[in-house]
């Protein structure tokens, strides 16, 4: 058996870990909404249309933050189409996904959905065909008690108190040509700046999010972010990223290093931010909100195909990935890259909740299950909370085609406020297992309690609606610990849960 070895200390602490890291997505594309969080007449439909059994799926993930409602969704959206009485809001084309957007659910509706879900509103406004005086307007409509034009209007419309959403997305990917409004960086950082400035004048404990670059990709990716930043450095709070990772090319262990790619882009856009404000001489500094990423590529082929035969259509199947073990083992990577990076990352969201690239499918009047994804996320939600330790990992290393000195142990560690530790691990070993050694000495008298594991012999291995089980968790193999070192067997392709309390 191969070895690797982690040395932990509770002193040599990352940082605190922001419960928001562990955020999703739903925006008005496919069938997140309808046909996802919202079927009337469904028999796990309550009084609202929501589905029950969905609901039940995303508290067992325990998301603290939404994202809603897009997206490039948002770039060409009215919001005041989404309040009022249900049957007077209009039917829009929307020129993003190339849908009819009917608006049966809307602000006060999600919200209503959020809060039954434990979650947060992160609201996303409309900066590509509208401007700082539509951002003001929502900000007030939501957010002020009353006694004006907007807020009048929400209590008109059945909602007394405010909404007090308190985080805000400044418009959706700015930097893309396939955007409303498309942007560059000097003309979306100058309407930024403008709108975080009004915003904050109706509501000054909110905080704002600015459009980064769409992913490292683009070829403006660094000069965007800077010249943005120029504009609207001193009014916002965040700077977003958004990275999807694909394996076209069927090479499972190039893919399993793609969160090499995630963590530098992180460095890399945390480090613009740090200049920007070394040049302006400020003391605040800007953290990062990741709030779109996942695996995306498998539903590519079938998307256009749906365009062609149902475009503007409600609800059409769009981006409707059939996630398989190695997603999964990916996505585990991502979520302890965000855990590694918990000192600047502090708002992350998985892209999306329900059914588009999800880790929830549904069927129209059928059954909810869980995507292989699904496990991953729930265990960094449930077991992620607390202060990310600084891990002093040896492993033995791969190159592939992208990546050189891969590890093939790719780990994360948590400190709880209790005083036990959870160790995340992904063995990208596609044949051999390894013995972790793990020194917990400076913690105390821990015990070994659980070991949790994700594994499959068939990489391409899928859960569905007939076979919801064939991936899911189960015990470890586990290990031993004595006098604060702990052995642990870590099978091969797998992603791993080791709880010391």
């Amino acid at each position: 058996m191969k070895k690797a070895s982690m040395i932990l200390d509770k002193d040599y602490q990352v940082s605190r870990i922001d419960k928001r890291i562990y955020g999703s997505f739903i925006e008005h594309l496919g069938r997140a909404v309808y046909g996802g969080i919202y079927e009337p007449g469904h028999p796990e439909a309550d009084e609202k249309g929501f589905r029950k059994d969905v609901m039940a799926a995303v508290k067992k993930l325990g998301v603290p933050i939404v994202r809603y409602p897009g997206g490039n969704f948002v770039s060409g959206f009215n919001w005041e189409d989404s309040v009022g009485p249900i049957e007077q809001r209009p039917k829009r084309l929307d020129l993003a996904w190339f849908t009819t957007e009917t608006n049966e659910v809307g602000l006060h509706e999600f919200f209503d959905w959020t809060q039954k879900a434990d979650s947060e509103l992160m609201y996303a406004i409309n900066l590509g065909t509208r401007g700082p005086e539509n951002a003001r307007d929502i900000v007030e409509y939501a957010n002020h008690k009353g006694g004006s034009k907007f807020s009048d209007m929400r209590i008109a419309n059945g909602r007394k108190d405010p909404f007090n959403i308190k985080l805000w997305c400044l418009g959706n990917e700015m930097d893309g040509p396939w955007q409303m409004g498309h942007k560059t960086g000097y003309e979306y950082g100058r309407t930024a700046n403008e709108a975080a400035k009004i915003m904050k004048w109706v509501d000054p404990t909110i905080e704002l999010v600015a459009c980064g670059s769409s992913n490292t990709e683009m070829p403006t990716f660094g000069s965007y972010e800077l010249e943005m930043l120029e504009e609207c450095y001193e009014n916002i709070d965040y700077v977003s990223l958004h990275r999807y990772y694909g394996n076209p090319t069927q090479d499972t262990p190039g893919f399993l290093a793609r969160s090499m790619d995630m963590d530098e882009f992180i460095h890399t856009v945390a480090s613009i931010c740090d200049a920007v404000k070394g040049k302006k001489h400020s003391k605040k500094q800007l953290n990062l909100s990741f709030d779109e990423w996942n695996v995306w590529y498998h539903s590519n082929e079938q998307d256009q195909e749906i365009w062609k035969q149902d475009k503007w259509n409600r609800a059409l199947p769009l981006l409707e990935d059939i996630y398989n073990f190695e997603d999964a083992l990916l996505v585990g990577s991502m979520l302890m890259t965000l855990i590694r990076n918990a000192d600047r990352v502090k708002i992350a969201c998985l892209a999306q909740l329900v059914n588009v690239i999800a880790p929830i499918m549904t069927r129209n009047g059928g059954g909810c299950w869980a995507q292989t994804t699904y496990y991953p996320f729930m265990h960094a939600s449930l077991y992620g909370r607390g202060t990310a330790l600084q891990a002093l990992v040896s492993s033995p290393v791969y190159d592939c085609a992208d990546y050189e000195g891969v590890p093939y142990i790719d780990s994360a560690a948590v400190l709880h406020d209790d005083g036990s530790v959870t160790v995340f691990c992904v063995n990208r070993d596609m044949k051999e297992d390894y013995e972790l050694s793990i020194d917990l000495r400076s913690f105390g008298d821990l015990k070994f309690a659980e070991h949790i594991l994700l594994h499959h012999d068939d990489v391409k291995a899928v859960n569905t609606e007939d076979e919801p089980d064939n991936v899911i968790p189960t015990a470890g193999p586990g290990g031993k610990i004595d006098s604060g070192k702990a052995e642990i067997r870590i099978p091969a392709l797998s992603w791993n849960v080791i709880r010391f309390i």
